[in-house]
């Protein structure tokens, strides 16, 4: 079964207010085996454009990724994060090539 992640791009309005959110999606997180790859560290965006943060979430499969945003708990995380960023995320299937 391939892992799956999540791929986000976030650029936040408010960092206090940002953290009632990264404490909040811990919950639903740990519940569907997320795990982070890359957490807003620096980045060199080399074509195209991007937005300040990037996050990389693996999960163990497409399904847990899916359930997990899915989630209550990430619903009501997501609904903390909304009103003081701007994201775009996408769950991706991970390949085992």
């Amino acid at each position: 079964m391939s892992k799956a992640y999540w791929i986000g791009h976030v650029d936040v309005t408010d960092p206090a207010a940002y953290e009632a959110y990264r404490r909040a999606n811990a919950v639903a997180f740990e519940k569907y085996g997320g795990r982070f790859l890359v957490r807003g560290g620096a980045q060199d965006v080399v074509e195209g454009a991007a937005r300040a943060r990037t996050v990389v979430i693996e999960f163990p499969s497409l399904r847990a990724a899916q359930d997990c945003y899915h989630s209550v708990e990430y619903q009501h995380a997501k609904s903390l994060r909304a009103p003081v960023s701007d994201a775009d995320l996408v769950i991706v299937e991970g390949w085992d090539g």
